[in-house]
């Protein structure tokens, strides 16, 4: 358990980690102090040679963590790390130099001197308490720690505490670890259970359930202790007593995978009588020739002359041969008259045998023959077995064997499936089958007033030969393991722990069925019920009472108070807490203040220094600061300047692609824009070809006759052609657009084409002037 792997590490020497007094410089996150000190908690940076070290307190640190020195320490790839005990080796930035999930005790107050560390632990405390030979506590987060402080006072620590002299007057004396588990877990992990930092619980050997409430199959009690060896079933669950209910029997049928038989030594079954193996492979599970399955289960012989007959009724299927079936009892049949040759009947007693007729053997009462074997009934006083006559004795069993004188079937008859033996007491020829009584039981089933039976009914119980049910103490209704040991008592009183009593005694309630009382759950003082939400009242262990649970602590914020019985508020001024009021803080919730006698009080802290998070001190208080006459470190107090990074190759990547698609969008732009731009000059150029005909072409051509203008010229009085050469008609001033009529004589109308040919190629040729 939890005392023999983790306390033994807290008391052994302390090798762990030790540091005295030096010329150091310390740092958290965001400040330095250079001086000397003998501070363990956090971690070393080994510097190159001739610089001075530096001590790392609990804190996340970056690459850009000032102040410079730092920040230089921290980035030079010469540096390595030297972690005190419960912190991780690591140079890698981010580093979130923080205690591992555990709990560390330091020889010296302000976490100084030797140190000792141990993680959060693989199984439940049970009742252990170790001294803490410390001054100096730490607990990482998320984690609580039950003390016991002096004699007798538990208390819960959820932060570290740099100096136990400055707790409260309330703790003081030797504190003691009793447990240390985390408050992932919701619900909370019962008794048996440890909270791990993944919000499971980590059971105890023998229990089970998501917060270890219950007990596995096979184990009993509060403790969760395995049932007897020698029991198959006992009275389990972690309210049973433990009490044996079903021994384990040896060499039962099963063991040898057989049915209704004994197993021998050897793994072989020897049946029953009646019974032989199956088809199916199963020993003992059917019934052999000349027997029928009864109503019962048992194999009963079939009737007189029948070799073999059906199941449940018995009715005859296969007569001895010469036999027929009777005409009113078709579970028998009857055997051939005994006539002489010359079909003379013979007379009782006796056999036909050729032209005489025999007499039959003593032992017959009629024949087919003359020796025992042929006998077809049987003389008076004796009963018939395997076609032989032979006489029961005192107790009804027929001579030779162990089967059962039936007289009325004037057969010797099976003791039944679970019998090994039996008996008719005050056995005469006047007795009937059913006054059979069993004298012995196969493993696994108890002879209990002449029956086998699986279970002994109430009032008795297994005996020690595991082989009879044996009577209760008039005292009990039903008991186990001995006579006196009741499950449920007479005249009205309930069972507990095996006495009878007239009320439920503490620590126990009375059960459903109001006849025993069972046992609390093992979380619980007192309860209304088996599970462990149905507590009433507390153990000291488990003080608080919250809906039905008891519970190990109260919340973080919280004490618990004895003479209510409830969790309080802490002070306003402490985080955690022991007691009521401002005097009984466990640490501070304000981040400018220490724990000074129990109460918070301004840190005051010197020079520039600040109250260290998670700490609770100054840092100045950690660091004897360097005399002014000694030589500054450069850059202990220089803020560190913010660089630009180098870009990642992910993000050059980007970059590029983004600027692709840029160009890409552009140039897709630019050619939609082109493309408008043609559209809209073959538009224009179609609109001069449409203005060719009309009277003002033919005032065009007059024009041209009239001032010798050439035949392949054009003039627009518009200027609506465009793309032409513009010039003024001699003695007008009137402006004319001079378009060629066509490409060697060619007209317009096929250039327009082969123009709009061209634009849906992609090209625009250029027009002549």
């Amino acid at each position: 358990m939890f005392a023999t792997r983790l306390f033994p590490v807290l008391l052994a020497p302390i090798l762990a980690y030790s540091q005295t007094t030096t010329s150091l410089i310390v740092c958290v996150p965001g400040q330095c102090l250079q001086g000397t000190s003998n501070v363990t908690i956090g971690a070393r940076l080994n510097t190159p040679t001739g610089a001075m070290p530096v001590h790392l307190l609990p804190g996340q640190y970056t690459d850009q963590t000032s102040p410079q020195y730092l920040h230089d320490v921290l980035t030079n790839p010469s540096v390595s790390i030297a972690a005190s005990v419960g912190f991780v080796n690591s140079t890698k930035l981010p580093l979130n130099l923080q205690l591992q999930n555990g709990f560390s005790i330091y020889e010296g107050p302000l976490y100084s001197s030797q140190a000792a560390f141990t993680g959060l632990p693989e199984a439940s405390v049970v009742n252990a308490s170790v001294p803490l030979n410390a001054k100096a506590l730490a607990i990482s987060n998320n984690l609580v720690a039950t003390i016991t402080a002096g004699s007798n006072k538990r208390i819960t620590l959820w932060e570290p505490v740099p100096d136990i002299s400055q707790l409260p007057a309330s703790v003081a004396g030797a504190l003691s670890l009793n447990n240390l588990e985390s408050v992932a877990c919701s619900p909370a992990c019962s008794n048996a259970g440890l909270c791990t930092v993944a919000g499971k619980c980590l059971c105890a050997a023998g229990f089970a359930g998501a917060s270890c409430e219950q007990c596995q199959p096979g184990f009993f009690g509060p403790k969760c202790q395995p049932c007897p060896s020698n029991c198959d079933t006992c009275d389990q669950g972690i309210s049973g007593t433990g009490r044996c209910l079903k021994p384990t029997i040896p060499n039962k049928p099963s063991t040898c995978n057989c049915v209704n038989g004994v197993c021998g030594a050897n793994g072989q079954c020897e049946c029953t009588t009646g019974f032989e193996t199956g088809a199916d492979g199963v020993a003992c599970g059917k019934c052999a020739s000349g027997f029928f399955r009864s109503s019962t289960g048992d194999c009963k012989v079939c009737g007189l002359g029948c070799n073999q007959c059906e199941d449940t009724t018995g009715t005859c299927t296969s007569c001895r041969p010469g036999f027929t079936q009777d005409g009113s009892d078709k579970s028998i049949c009857n055997a051939p008259a005994q006539v002489r040759s010359n079909g003379q009947v013979c007379p009782a007693g006796s056999f036909g045998n050729g032209a005489d007729c025999g007499v039959c053997n003593s032992a017959c009462d009629s024949c087919t023959g003359p020796s025992a074997n042929d006998c077809s009934s049987c003389a008076r006083g004796t009963i018939f077995l395997n076609g032989v006559c032979v006489t029961p004795n005192s107790d009804g069993v027929c001579e030779g064997s162990n089967r059962i004188a039936d007289n009325v079937k004037k057969v010797c008859d099976s003791c039944g499936a679970k019998c090994t033996s039996c008996r008719i007491p005050n056995f005469s020829q006047a007795s009937i089958i059913s006054a059979r009584q069993c004298t012995g039981c196969i493993a696994g089933f108890f002879l209990n007033n002449g029956e086998c039976v699986e279970t002994c009914p109430d009032g008795t119980f297994v005996g020690s030969d595991l082989k009879t049910c044996q009577a209760c103490d008039s005292s009990c209704r039903t008991c186990s393991d001995s006579a006196t040991s009741c499950l449920t008592c007479a005249n009205n009183q309930l069972a507990a722990s095996g006495r009878c009593v007239a009320t439920c005694p503490a620590g126990t309630f009375q059960s459903s069925s109001a006849s025993s009382c069972t046992t609390c759950h093992p979380d619980c003082a007192s309860c209304s019920g088996g599970e462990f939400n149905q507590c009433t009242a507390c153990p000291a262990d488990r003080p608080v009472l919250l809906n039905g649970r008891c519970l190990p602590t109260c919340t973080k914020t919280q004490f618990f108070d004895a003479a209510s019985g409830t969790c309080l508020a802490c002070d306003s001024s402490c985080s955690s807490c022991f007691g009521p009021g401002p005097a009984n803080c466990a640490a501070c919730s304000s981040a400018t203040q220490v724990l000074r006698q129990g109460s918070c009080v301004a840190a005051n802290c010197a020079g520039s220094a600040n109250v260290i998070p998670g700490l609770g001190v100054c840092l100045s208080e950690l660091v004897v600061v360097a005399s002014s006459g000694e030589q500054p470190i450069a850059g202990i107090d220089t803020p560190t300047k913010k660089s630009k990074g180098k870009l990642e190759w992910w993000q050059i990547l980007l970059m590029a692609l983004g600027c692709a698609f840029i160009l890409l969008v552009i140039i897709l732009l630019l050619r939609r824009r082109q493309k408008k731009k043609r559209a809209e000059k073959t538009r224009m150029f179609g609109e001069g070809v449409k203005k060719s005909g009309g009277w003002r072409w033919r005032m065009v051509r007059f024009g041209e006759k009239l001032f010798g203008h050439k035949r392949s010229v054009r003039a627009d009085y518009e200027g609506g052609l465009g793309g032409g050469v513009t010039s003024r008609i001699q003695g007008t001033g009137k402006k004319i657009v001079v378009v060629p009529y066509g490409e060697e004589g060619r007209p317009y109308s096929l250039r327009l084409n082969e123009l709009r040919e061209a634009e849906e190629a992609g090209h625009l040729p250029c027009l002549p002037t």
